[in-house]
């Protein structure tokens, strides 16, 4: 009975240590039966598909991971080395000692902390270098794969989503770069490297702190599936409210337009409060894991006071090894270095699914192939005289729904070419296919006698010049507006398709004249004005081939006029094609298409469709006498 009273101090502890570890497990198989059940949709990339993937980021800069990796080994002997020597002094203390030997013994120890906080700093320095690096590429890698996608991906991706992948995202895998993996190897070194220090220092007392491992493991396993899921939610909420606020600052004229601020508060705090309680699960997730490893580190040192001062005020030997001050110094310390480094993975394993997590979400846009890509027998096309030719075109955004059916056309060289009809006939998307924005399903679309699919996508484009109904400026200035970083072009060049175009007349007027500043989305300049911009970006860039897609629609008409007299000074550059609703704005084309619901209905000039008194007759009609009856 005596023994069982000795000992009921360790059983208590043991008991308590058992009864949250039925607890955690209980939890656990609660949240893996939920995840089988389907509750809960998530993407499932394992840890080390993500590890594997995002070490290929980190290979070319090997060397620096190994200058890094003998940096930390020094670091290492201070932990290692220091409970010896503050054991040491402790005995030098306790005995009759000479103070020279105190001083070696301070001195060493001073030498080996500044050692530790030089290698400490080189390898802060280093490793924030090359992570930065390594975050760059990853950008810079995720930009450049949104570039590449089609306009049917982009459509079908929220900007504020691209936004959080080509910002947020990188940044939470900066730190396993920067910190998380390195931190962790080196605390596995150290965790190795105390054992074994304590296992030649008392086996014993070694021994009773190896009991609490294994609970240290289960809570850290069990920490891990917990602290993925919440930081998917964080991440997901986080791009909500990105997505939503992208969303409705860009159109919030619109929502005080129709005194609808409430009501977009309303649903702005319901993300808020999403993500706020994601977060606070985050946290509550985190707050558990680190008291429990806290309470294995104090119980440990509960354990080792009991067995060691019983085993030092009794004069016990425990499995022939005597415990002294000493050791019971240098054990305390070394416990210490054990349990701080797995304390510290409550934060580098809570870093580390972080960095998983958006590791997960950058992967998921890395992995979407774009739809339309060049042929691998795709050639450059250093000119283009400008002859298009569709040959039975059908194409759809949806299986089945047919947008083009059966579209065949011919455009000469230099030709003007006008597209007409109602909204949905089809005008504005044959301009898009004709850039291969989209991938037709059926027939052949050529360029100079040429399948656009065997031309290379960048080579085809830039003899391209596209002026659209909405013209969308970039934050800057006139001057980078025009040029869109096209290099080589003087101010002379620039004025001079400003002149072309008339746009040289309100530019003029503006106090910095081309460095006038050009804010969001051009919001400071008027509908016609940011037209004519376009037309002397288009002409800047010298393209064979000229589209406009109701360049015309919603501007004054005095501003149309300039537009007519650039239109007609354009002609001569290249091949023109022009989708209009307003028929008077196209009387000179070349050529008149007609469409309706994705086919021709008519084609000729002007004159030639009017004489056939057919749609075109009636649409032309119906417009002039609007016409007439506005000026009357």
């Amino acid at each position: 009975m005596s023994t069982m009273a000795e000992y009921l101090p360790v059983l208590i502890v043991g008991g308590i240590i058992g009864a949250f570890s039925i607890v955690f497990l209980l939890a656990y198989a609660a949240l893996k039966r939920k995840g089988e059940d389907g509750q809960e949709k998530e993407r499932n990339m394992s840890d080390g598909e993500i590890i594997r993937r995002l070490m290929q980021y980190a290979r070319p800069y090997w060397k620096s991971f190994i200058l890094v990796f003998f940096v930390m080994l020094f670091s290492i002997v201070y932990d290692l080395l220091s409970p010896l020597i503050i054991g040491r002094i402790q005995g030098l203390i306790k005995d009759d000692f000479e103070l020279s030997q105190l001083y070696v013994m301070v001195g060493l120890y001073a030498g080996i902390l500044v050692v530790s906080l030089i290698c400490t700093y080189l390898q802060a320095m280093i490793l924030q270098k090359t992570g930065q690096k390594i975050l760059s590429q990853i950008r810079m890698d995720v930009f450049t794969h949104i570039e590449g996608l089609s306009h049917e991906q982009l459509n079908n991706i929220p900007v504020g989503k691209l936004v959080t992948r080509v910002s947020n995202d990188p940044n939470a895998i900066s730190f396993m770069f920067t910190n998380i993996l390195v931190t962790l190897a080196k605390n596995s070194m150290v965790i190795v490297g105390v054992l074994g220090a304590m296992l030649l220092l008392n086996y014993m007392l070694t021994l009773m702190v190896l009991c609490f491992v294994p609970f240290v493991v289960l809570f850290t396993l069990i920490f891990q599936r917990f602290s993925r899921r919440v930081h998917r939610q964080v991440n997901n909420a986080t791009t909500d409210i990105n997505t939503y606020l992208s969303e409705n600052l860009s159109g919030m004229k619109i929502t005080q337009i129709f005194n609808r601020e409430e009501q977009k508060l309303d649903d702005f705090l319901g993300r808020s409060r999403t993500l706020q309680k994601a977060k606070i699960n985050r946290m509550f997730v985190f707050g558990i894991f680190q008291p429990m490893v806290y309470m294995l580190f104090i119980s440990s040192n509960l354990c080792l006071f009991y067995f060691g001062a019983k085993g030092y005020i009794k004069d016990i030997h425990y499995f022939g090894q005597v415990i002294d001050s000493s050791i019971m110094v240098s054990f305390y310390m070394y416990i210490s270095r054990f349990f701080n480094p797995i304390q510290a993975l409550a934060e580098q394993f809570d870093m580390l699914q972080r960095s998983f997590a958006a590791a997960e979400k950058i992967f998921t846009i890395l992995d979407m192939k774009p739809e339309v890509v060049d042929e691998p027998d795709a050639i450059d096309l250093p000119d283009l005289r400008g002859e298009i030719e569709f040959r039975d075109v059908w194409f759809s955004y949806k299986p089945g729904e047919w947008v083009l059916q059966g579209v065949s056309f011919h455009v000469e060289p230099k030709q003007t070419v006008a597209f007409v009809g109602s909204t949905g006939s089809g005008k504005t998307t044959i301009l898009s296919l004709i850039c291969r924005n989209y991938d037709i399903q059926k027939g052949q679309i050529l360029i100079d006698g040429i399948d656009i699919r065997k031309i290379r996508i960048s080579s085809l484009r830039k003899h391209f010049g596209q002026m659209l109904q909405d013209v969308f400026l970039f934050s800057g200035d006139i001057r980078s507006n025009i040029l869109l970083r096209k290099e080589g072009v003087s101010d002379e060049e620039v004025w001079e398709a400003c002149r072309y175009v008339n746009a040289d007349a309100f530019i003029g007027k503006l106090e910095h004249g081309l460095d006038e500043v050009v804010r969001e989305r051009g919001n400071n300049f008027s509908a016609g004005q940011r037209q004519l911009l376009s037309f002397a970006r288009t002409i800047i860039h010298k393209p064979s081939v000229m589209i406009l897609d109701e360049a015309t629609a919603n501007i004054d008409t005095e501003t149309e006029l300039l537009i007519q007299d650039s239109l007609e000074k354009m002609k001569n550059i290249g091949t023109m094609l022009i989708v209009a609703h307003r028929l008077s704005t196209i009387q000179h084309a070349d050529n008149i298409i007609l469409l309706s619901h994705g086919r021709i209905l008519e084609q000729g000039n002007h004159q030639q469709l009017l004489h056939q008194k057919g749609r075109y007759y009636d649409l032309y009609t119906l417009q002039y006498n609007r016409q007439l009856l506005q000026n009357s």
